[in-house]
């Protein structure tokens, strides 16, 4: 029986290196219904027509209090930094597409908003590497070569964010 289980360990931990190893493709279409092909690598992500930018990849939700206060903040991000910088916020509370459509016509967003249903293999891949277990608002944050140099449970303040660019622009 050990041996059994030392063998089910070792052929686990191969396959876990196997596919840390491989690049895993992906699909998000946004709300306007543009598609970006994302590409998962050893270090980070790269999203296809994002590249060259830092990218924070926000997991939100429509009815989160943090979540809701941080949207005016990071339209102010976005505006400032639109040409070396991109916000992907994912909304992962429930709201389908035309839901998700809707809420960020309201809410007046500037940045890249995603409904779940329309990037779930995405959604899958980050629980997984980034061991998040659902809590909102959740950050990844990109530096321009894709690579993650941050991960954030939880609501950052506006001067924190500023100063996350600033770093991972260098």
């Amino acid at each position: 029986m050990k041996k059994l289980l030392t063998v089910t360990l070792l052929l686990f931990s191969l396959l876990t290196i196997t596919q840390a190893d491989e690049t895993v493709k992906m699909k998000m279409t946004d709300v306007t219904g543009k598609t970006y092909d994302v590409t998962g690598t050893e270090q980070g992500l790269t999203i296809k027509g994002l590249e060259g930018k830092v990218i924070f990849l926000e997991f939100f939700g429509h009815k989160c209090p943090p979540c809701l206060a941080s949207i005016p903040h990071l339209n102010k991000l976005q505006a400032k930094h639109k040409d070396k910088f991109a916000i992907v916020a994912i909304e992962v509370q429930g709201y389908n597409n035309a839901q998700t459509v809707k809420f960020a016509k309201e809410k007046g967003i500037n940045y890249i908003v995603v409904a779940e249903e329309k990037a779930s293999e995405l959604v899958s891949y980050i629980q997984q590497r980034a061991q998040w277990k659902g809590s909102i608002p959740f950050l990844v944050a990109l530096d321009t070569k894709g690579d993650v140099q941050f991960v954030q449970a939880g609501m950052l303040p506006e001067e924190s964010l500023e100063e996350l660019i600033s770093q991972l622009s260098k």
